[in-house]
């Protein structure tokens, strides 16, 4: 299910243009129109962002440096992207204006349409972008950043000066990485760049689109199917354009990447919200339920497990089981753990007795402490060290009825070091089988011992919970894939990509 070179190239210059004009950039500090050249401006000049920037604005000679046109007509160079944010009277007129030029891709950031039923005129701009054959993301949207093109229209600062005159990181832009997301909602898409950048979790591509006046979750979905540099979507929406063209996409594209969806909209009192904020009609939650089950997408609770399943699903492959095993050296994490796998789903169940064996053998050699439980969880106990981890580890991967595992490593116990983490790293590229990191706390060590386990390709969470929620969306995604007989193609395009990524820590 490719899509046609001349469909994929059309979006594609949403993403990459060899020129762009932002419709109503300013010199004014503050102003959306100058937050969104100023990204064009910096990014250029840092050399990521490689095509031609116009500002245009009647009531502007230059801004930062840039000749401005009061017209896209007069820009004496062909033109592939227009960004608009000028007052939604004005649009239409722009419109007209790009079709003149023979644009070909439009983001339409300013709001006022559908979203406040003016229903009437954005129809109006949608027919003249179609007569020019110029396609919409938009409006009411903040659009389009993309970490490897430099492509920003995000009109977010990504700083704020206090009252007091300290300058704030305020609106951060992630690092390039491997997961994309497509947001109906633009502050929430915003927020997600903040916590992303601030769990060190890279993109390859974010898309806002709005009112989804053109261009909707299904094209970007497909859109991000080709795209090489992404390897798990992200989908938050408050509503689903056209749900059996969606279904049949996303029942194609989880074959080879993975989807986790966050659907809002779920109540009564969400759906009226979501229908006041972008127009949307949310429809029966039980059908998107039935729908995201049918074609493989992975629907998320709430923001974080939605960020949390991402995570895993970029840095772990999926697994054909549910049969999990815990390793702790903490009782109370393990068992949290423990009840959490088992509510979503998941299986704990007792270790075969070779296993069991070998682990008293263990005991019986004072390699591991003689009071340390293996029924699973396996609980190393207070007098945890480092080896014990190694030990215990490679006892639950060799064990046949293990299908993942998640590694609780509170880090507070005195004989614990961080090079239990590289240990359990370096095991891992032994097995196929996922692992998921935990350590619990917020000061400097946690956090620490968490990004240690991610530069081993570990995702690693700070509650048990949410290690369990992780293993569930690579459970759910293994046993989708198995069933439709496409695992095994799956984990060797994955096991390419780890090796790949592995080489670079």
């Amino acid at each position: 299910m490719r899509q046609e070179n001349s469909t994929i190239n059309k979006l594609e210059t949403f993403f990459s243009p060899k020129s762009v004009a932002v419709i109503g950039a300013s010199k004014k500090i503050g102003k959306a129109g100058n937050v969104i050249f100023s990204n064009f401006a910096q990014n250029k000049r840092r050399g990521i962002f490689k095509g031609e920037i116009y500002p245009v604005n009647p009531n502007e000679d230059s801004v930062l440096g840039f000749k401005c046109y009061s017209s896209i007509k007069y820009i004496p160079d062909d033109l592939e992207s227009i960004v608009i944010v000028v007052p939604a009277a004005i649009v239409k007129d722009v419109m007209k204006d790009a079709v003149e030029k023979g644009v070909e891709v439009a983001i339409i950031i300013t709001a006022g349409f559908s979203e406040i039923g003016n229903h009437e005129y954005e129809e109006k701009i949608v027919e003249i972008a179609r007569k020019g054959g110029i396609r919409i993301l938009g409006p009411n949207c903040i659009g389009v950043f993309d970490s490897y093109t430099g492509v920003d229209t995000l009109f977010l600062p990504e700083t704020k000066i206090l009252k007091t005159g300290d300058v704030m990181v305020a609106t951060p832009r992630p690092m390039p990485g491997h997961m994309a997301m497509i947001s109906q909602s633009g502050a929430f898409g915003a927020a997600a760049l903040d916590y992303l950048t601030g769990q060190q979790i890279g993109i390859s591509k974010f898309v806002s689109f709005g009112n989804k006046c053109d261009v909707d979750e299904s094209e970007i979905i497909q859109l991000l199917y080709n795209d090489q540099k992404t390897n798990v979507i992200l989908l938050y929406a408050e509503s689903i354009n056209e749900g059996r063209r969606f279904m049949e996409i996303s029942r194609q594209v989880t074959k080879e990447k993975p989807i986790v969806a966050l659907k809002s909209g779920q109540t009564e009192a969400g759906a009226r919200a979501a229908s006041s904020h972008t127009g949307a009609l949310s429809g029966s939650d039980q059908i998107y339920d039935a729908a995201f089950l049918q074609t493989g997408v992975i629907r998320a609770r709430n923001m974080r497990e939605f960020f949390n399943m991402g995570k895993a699903l970029v840095f772990q492959p999926p697994t054909s089981g549910r049969n999990i095993a815990i390793l702790t050296d903490a009782g109370g994490p393990g068992v949290m753990a423990a009840d959490e796998c088992e509510i979503r789903g998941l299986r704990i169940k007792k270790l075969s007795n070779d296993t069991l064996s070998k682990f008293e053998d263990l005991k019986k050699k004072k390699i591991l402490p003689e009071f340390s439980t293996n029924l699973n969880p396996v609980d190393l106990t207070g007098s945890a060290t480092s080896k014990m981890f190694e030990y215990g580890l490679r006892l639950l991967l060799d064990e046949p009825n293990t299908d993942g595992i998640i590694v609780i490593g509170i880090h507070h116990l005195p004989a614990i070091e961080e090079d239990f983490v590289d240990l359990i790293g370096n095991i891992m590229l032994e097995y196929r089988k996922p692992i998921i990191g935990c350590d619990i706390g917020e000061t400097e060590m946690a956090i620490y011992i968490r990004s240690r386990f991610e530069k081993f390709g570990i995702p690693a969470y700070p509650s048990p919970e949410e290690a369990s929620q992780a293993m569930v969306a690579l459970v759910n995604y293994g046993l989708y894939l198995k069933n439709i007989g496409c695992l095994e193609e799956y984990l060797k395009r994955f096991d390419e990509k780890i090796k790949l990524n592995l080489k670079k820590v």
